[in-house]
């Protein structure tokens, strides 16, 4: 093992010469020590997994912090280790690297055929690493993982993990430009998935490397003459495509192995951009070139930044072969995405930065810094910041914008899901529905088959989803509602005419108003669009209009009941859309009651002794007769004037009461302080008007409290 830290040390003083060795020393030995007993499934000593991680980030010329994270990077998930020892022992940028390479792996990723998870997977893994030298350390940590993949005694479980690999980890390292990681573990993903294929492809491809061994250097140097008489010096290598990219491309076009004829890919490296355009200018003047197999990346990049011009040509011989140009600048991004610029020891500017657009996407616009250690402390990535990805309890994960809520989360699982959820569990907690989730969360929506959206819900939803679900409910549950008071209108109002509003009237209604049914009718009284003395003139065109009578304020539901004139009931909780508790006096189960009837409102409920109704004496045809639901009392809202000595436990006394009473406050507005006295406006939830006046009596037996009455502007 003392010779891998020494290996390792001169492999990053290759590059860099003002490497740390004694802080490399002390991680290898700290991570060591943190793994001592710990084997791998081959029975190899498990710290040789991270030597080999921290290995495949030096060839990647990764800066020293980077190769402590690989050495240290399972000592907290897997050993006695905390973040905090990370930190004191070797700075707190190791720490935040290790801690965010836990939290990935902690992700249990879900795979199979539904590319949307495939994908959110990888967003989500772009989005929680604001550092890409995390992502690195876990792509380079899965590359070692696949590569000892064969000791894992399950196939099942080796299934899995390739599945994952290819699913997730290899279009990852696509994704950030990282193509020798890509490549190396699509395919030894491939080989676990499609073994009996790997190996027919394997065992043609060693049939031709004998032909080969001969064809691709003849290739090559006819290659390079044909670029070199053009005026541009260039270098040319040639390969035999991989394993897996052969059966992707079988699998694209839907042929055999046989009938690839392209299966040799040559690479020419020339000084410049320019020189780019003229190498393809003289492969393409000696070569006849196949149709469809142009492309410029150069001008336009790939996403990740790649940056080369393909082609395929009928080559010497014959051969159908593809070729690629680039400088060597654009191979070293080729081949090392993100990490391909921290081989660059000259000062990174702007105007240098800004030529790559694929740094615009992965890490912005960088200020101007003084070298490649600055720029790399600055990598933060950038990528699906403005999504949060969240799990469902069956690990099925969910896409949405940032700031979305659990409501959102709700729409976006089904409609259905939206329309009867009452509640929420985040991670194992109760929490509320306007909560705003984040990256990873699990959300356990809690459903009940009689709850529906609120309309306060539209006021803190992110997704068009879960906007246009709420308004569609609130939309159907008002037209009921406005139906239901309409209806009470015209009960009213046919009443005071003697003529009941019985079947032989209803079947009247669509023909004379042009309505589907009579409901429709009620809802567009409820909502004010049609008043009642309308409906009876042209129901009852000989009918005199009856005479306007003032309502006496303080009728009770007694005397309306003596009447004969019909009364809308309400329930004591949740009133309807269409019908509001006034917050002018609070009404209460339990208490006399009447409705004032608002054009596009529906009704308004108030104490019969409210002061309000005198604004409304001389207007008969705005009251409605209501009363309380007999199914019994439900929990709502009324309201307390307090007064309090200003003494110490005083407010915390009124709440013992109020709750050993079995109230409980909704919300406290202090409304005047002085030296010797405070006052509160309490909003408690009671169950009726009874239970108010127990918690009033109990508050005014106590010491503290000086003064306790109902709110009411009687």
């Amino acid at each position: 093992m003392i010779e891998a830290v020494y290996d390792l040390y001169e492999k990053i003083k290759a590059y860099d010469p003002s490497v740390d060795g004694d802080r490399l020393r002390r991680a290898f030995v700290f991570g060591m020590e943190a793994h001592d007993g710990q084997t791998r499934a081959s029975g190899e000593p498990y710290y040789s997994h991270p030597i080999a991680v921290a290995n495949i980030l030096v060839d990647m010329r990764l800066d020293l912090d980077t190769v402590i994270t690989a050495l240290l990077h399972d000592t907290v998930e897997d050993c006695d280790v905390t973040l905090g020892m990370l930190g004191d022992a070797f700075g707190s940028s190791v720490a935040q690297l290790v801690d965010g390479v836990t939290k990935l792996s902690r992700i249990g990723l879900q795979t199979g055929q539904n590319n949307i998870q495939a994908e959110n997977f990888r967003k989500l893994l772009l989005a929680m690493s604001e550092d890409v030298r995390v992502l690195l350390v876990k792509l380079a940590d899965r590359t070692h993982n696949m590569a000892t993949i064969s000791h894992i005694p399950k196939p099942e479980k080796r299934a899995r993990i390739a599945r994952e690999t290819l699913e997730i980890y290899a279009p990852l390292a696509e994704r950030i430009g990282v193509t020798n990681l890509q490549q190396s573990l699509e395919n030894a993903a491939f080989v676990v998935l499609h073994e009996e294929m790997a190996e027919t492809i394997s065992a043609r491809l060693d049939f031709m490397v004998q032909e080969s061994e001969i064809v691709i250097p003849m290739i090559g140097v006819e290659l390079q003459d044909v670029v070199e008489r053009g005026g541009v010096e260039c270098s040319v290598s040639g390969r035999l495509k991989s394993v897996y990219s052969i059966w992707r491309k079988m699998q694209r076009k839907k042929v055999t192995m046989d009938q690839l004829s392209d299966i040799m890919a040559f690479r020419v490296l020339v000084p410049s951009t320019e020189d780019c355009y003229r190498a393809l200018g003289s492969i393409h003047a000696a070569y006849p070139n196949v149709m469809g197999r142009f492309k410029d990346y150069i001008s336009t990049p790939k996403r990740n930044g790649y940056q080369s011009l393909h082609t395929g040509v009928i080559g010497p011989e014959n051969h159908k072969i593809e070729i690629q140009v680039r400088t060597p600048e654009m191979h070293k991004i080729a081949e090392y995405g993100v990490a391909a610029h921290w081989n660059y020891k000259d000062p990174i500017s702007n105007k240098n930065v800004l030529k790559f657009r694929w740094i615009q996407e992965l890490v912005g616009i960088l200020d101007e810094e003084d070298g490649a250690e600055e720029f790399l402390e600055h990598t933060k990535m950038d990528l699906y910041h403005d999504q949060v990805f969240c799990f469902t309890p069956r690990g099925d994960l969910i896409a949405l914008p940032k700031g979305a809520t659990a409501v959102d989360f709700a729409y976006a699982v089904h409609s259905k899901v939206g329309q009867k959820c009452c509640g929420v569990r985040i991670n194992g907690k109760i929490r509320q529905l306007a909560t705003e989730l984040e990256n990873g969360d699990q959300v356990d929506i809690i459903t009940k088959a009689s709850a529906h959206p609120l309309a306060e819900w539209e006021n803190f939803v992110k997704t068009g989803r879960a906007r246009s679900g709420i308004r569609r409910a609130v939309r159907a549950e008002r037209a009921v509602e406005f139906s239901r008071v309409g209806k009470s209108i015209l009960h009213k109002a046919f009443a005071e005419v003697n003529k009941p509003l019985q079947k032989r009237a209803l079947e009247k209604i669509p023909v004379i108003f042009g309505v589907q049914k009579p409901e429709d009718l009620f809802a567009l009284v409820g909502e004010g669009r049609m008043q009642p003395e309308l409906v009876l003139e042209k129901m009852f065109p000989d009918l005199a209009k009856s005479k306007k009578r003032v309502r006496p304020i303080g009728e009770t539901n007694r005397d309306r009941a003596k009447s004969g004139r019909p009364i809308l009931k309400i329930q004591g909780g949740n009133s309807g859309i269409a019908i509001t508790i006034a917050r002018c006096c609070h009404p209460l189960p339990g208490e006399d009651i009447v409705g004032i009837f608002t054009t596009g409102k529906g009704v308004t409920v108030h104490r019969a002794d409210c002061g309000t109704l005198v604004d409304f004496g001389d207007m008969p045809e705005l009251w409605m007769d209501v009363g309380w639901e007999d199914e019994g009392p439900k929990r709502v809202m009324g309201r307390l004037n307090t007064v309090l000595s200003n003494e110490p436990g005083a407010l915390a006394a009124v709440a013992t009461i109020i709750c050993q009473q079995g109230g409980n406050i909704s919300n406290i507005h202090l409304t005047n302080r002085n030296a010797d006295f405070f006052s509160f406006q309490l909003d408690l939830e009671v169950k009726d008007v009874e239970h108010m006046r127990s918690v009033i009596a109990a508050l005014q037996a106590n010491n503290f409290v000086e003064r306790v009455e109902r709110k009411s502007n009687v």
